[in-house]
């Protein structure tokens, strides 16, 4: 199989005011003549190792069932970091969202041939990185255009945002969890129902009109249950 290659970039972030590592696949027959779709993963180390992003992409270009695109990770530095990003109540949760979509995205839009609109831009998490892909989509729905959510940790910071949303062409949504995620536990050690929150998320955003695809997986809060369902997830977005 024809292997993708994988670059690792540091920019330094004004926002955060500090440098941030990404993780770049580029497909095999990668060329500047061709316009890629972005996605891009909070969590990205993760979405590399453990989801084994390349393995999956090489293997759904090599087959012709995706157009292509450009799949950016962004790793987090350990879980205070993660935590301070990515929870809604994070002291530099507005700055990671700005960094998202003000210079992460504008870096991207230069450096490769993207199509630079908004469906053009996927955001993908698992948990609490699903937690804060979706709270950009809310925030700048007019820069990313799809949100691929992986057993999203949702609170009520979450559950608000998208009851305040207001926007005719809300960006297309692929949520799932699963449904033994019903005491998952957590960094700090307690553990939370996920199951619940997920059902209510669900239920807002078809209140609210979004475009959604949801399903309830047979299985635990995991890569294991996380990393089968990430060619599906593709395919959705993707498929050609």
């Amino acid at each position: 199989m024809n292997r993708g290659n994988v670059e690792d970039i540091t920019i330094f972030s004004e926002e955060l005011q500090e440098d941030m590592q990404l993780l770049v696949y580029l497909p095999y027959n990668y060329s500047p003549l061709y316009k890629y779709s972005l996605v891009i993963a909070s969590d990205g180390k993760d979405y590399f190792q453990l989801g084994r992003v390349p393995r999956v992409v090489d293997e759904l270009l090599e087959n012709r069932e995706i157009e292509n695109i450009i799949f950016v990770g962004v790793p987090y530095k350990n879980v205070d970091d993660r935590n301070r990003k990515y929870e809604p109540a994070g002291e530099q949760h507005a700055a990671y969202l700005r960094f998202l979509a003000h210079e992460l995205v504008p870096f991207l839009d230069e450096k490769y041939p993207t199509y630079q609109v908004g469906m053009g831009r996927t955001l993908i998490g698992d948990s609490l990185a699903a937690t804060v892909s979706l709270m950009a989509a809310l925030k700048y729905p007019n820069i990313f255009g799809r949100v691929i959510l992986q057993s999203p940790k949702v609170g009520p910071e979450i559950l608000e945002a998208v009851s305040n949303f207001n926007s005719a062409n809300a960006f297309t949504v692929y949520h799932v969890i699963g449904k033994e995620e019903t005491a998952v536990k957590l960094t700090n050690g307690e553990t939370a129902d996920f199951l619940e929150p997920n059902r209510e998320l669900h239920q807002l955003m078809k209140e609210k009109s979004f475009p959604v695809f949801y399903e309830e997986l047979d299985g635990e809060h995991t890569w294991k249950y996380w990393q089968p369902d990430l060619k599906r997830a593709l395919l959705q977005n993707f498929g050609v």
